[in-house]
């Protein structure tokens, strides 16, 4: 099986599984472990969401178009969660985490291995997205 015919195949349906375990896991933070998103991270909620119902649609109708749907959201989600990893990990924005809202933005409720924070997981989903969805577009482009 050639890698084309591949990501034609299954690229929906990985793209759809990562939004749900990202979808799954904010929940899981917020609503089991009680930790309060703060503003950005409900601007990454507010992306991540639909694009579980977007991709869970087309994977069942096998739509290999929704790119045109899914990249614009995810593409900025990967902004937003890089704006807030900066935010967390660099002093670049450090006035702006403060003055976020209720929950300041830089608040680290996990650090795994010292740099896997909560917006490092939400790029990591969104960046896993918008390249499966460019890999999906290039093998529908190709035929």
């Amino acid at each position: 099986m050639g890698w084309n015919r591949f990501i034609k195949e299954n690229g929906l349906h990985m793209s759809w599984i990562v939004a749900v375990v990202a979808m799954l896991g904010s929940l899981f933070f917020s609503e089991i472990l009680n930790y309060l998103p703060c503003k950005l991270c409900w601007y990454q909620r507010i992306l991540m969401y639909p694009l579980a119902i977007i991709l869970g649609i087309a994977a069942v109708r096998k739509d290999t178009k929704q790119f045109i749907y899914v990249l614009p959201l995810s593409i900025w989600g990967m902004g937003i969660s890089l704006y807030h990893i900066l935010m967390q990990k660099t002093s670049w924005f450090k006035e702006a985490a403060t003055t976020c809202g209720p929950v300041p933005c830089d608040v680290d409720y996990i650090n795994w291995l010292g740099f896997i924070t909560i917006p490092v997981l939400a790029f990591m989903a969104f960046t896993l997205i918008t390249i499966i969805q460019l890999a999906l577009w290039s093998a529908v482009r190709k035929g």
